[in-house]
């Protein structure tokens, strides 16, 4: 079975098409769904059989590290450890184009934590993607579209839901993204370090 497409604004979510997603979700599927960098995929983060499908999809095994997405601050000391400074800093830069790399708590899927102690958190300045978690009420499991053996990353959906439309369930299509994933942040020592430059400004990390 082929994924179901959908036209989407990422500025301007219609509650209609969110619902839809959340559904989606909830029954244990997988989304590909646009953000303020590359696409993403996205499934349910307590969904232990969506985690399978899409570890599948990455062709990975459960001890390599996954991010998932926060509606805001507010609720990252539920999953992750955080020290005043990253706090600080990460208030000044988010929402934005960084994923943050922090001890996790006991409340994130054993699944996810395989031979790990730490998470990636992301809070992107997309409005359609923050409106699915909120909606959710809980994070989404989320990590970029693989493309091949180089490493790079699918930016239109067209190419994606032809090498993987039977793999997902729904595509949210904002058009041709721009290939420039986000900065990747390491917080778990007392200081932070930088361990992809992307998207972010890393001059802005500076404390």
């Amino acid at each position: 079975m082929s994924a179901e497409i959908i036209t989407v604004y990422v500025d301007t979510p219609h509650q209609r098409t969110i619902n839809k997603v959340v559904d989606v979700l909830k029954r244990g599927g997988v989304i590909v769904y646009p953000t303020d960098t590359i696409y993403g995929l996205g499934i349910d983060l307590h969904n232990k059989k969506a985690m399978e499908k899409i570890l599948r999809i990455k062709k990975q095994q459960s001890n390599k590290p996954l991010s998932f997405i926060l509606p805001d601050l507010k609720s990252i000391s539920t999953y992750a450890n955080i020290s005043d400074y990253a706090y600080k800093i990460m208030r000044r830069v988010t929402p934005g184009p960084y994923t943050f790399v922090l001890n996790a708590t006991k409340e994130v899927p054993k699944l996810l934590l395989k031979k790990r102690k730490t998470v990636g958190v992301r809070i992107p300045n997309a409005p359609f993607a923050l409106k699915i978690v909120e909606e959710l009420g809980h994070p989404i499991l989320s990590t970029s579209v693989p493309e091949g053996d180089d490493e790079g990353y699918h930016t239109d959906p067209m190419e994606i839901a032809e090498k993987y439309g039977h793999e997902i369930d729904l595509i949210l299509d904002a058009g041709v993204l721009f290939n420039n994933p986000s900065t990747i942040v390491d917080f778990t020592g007392h200081e932070p370090e930088i361990i992809r430059e992307g998207a972010g400004d890393i001059e802005a990390l500076n404390y």
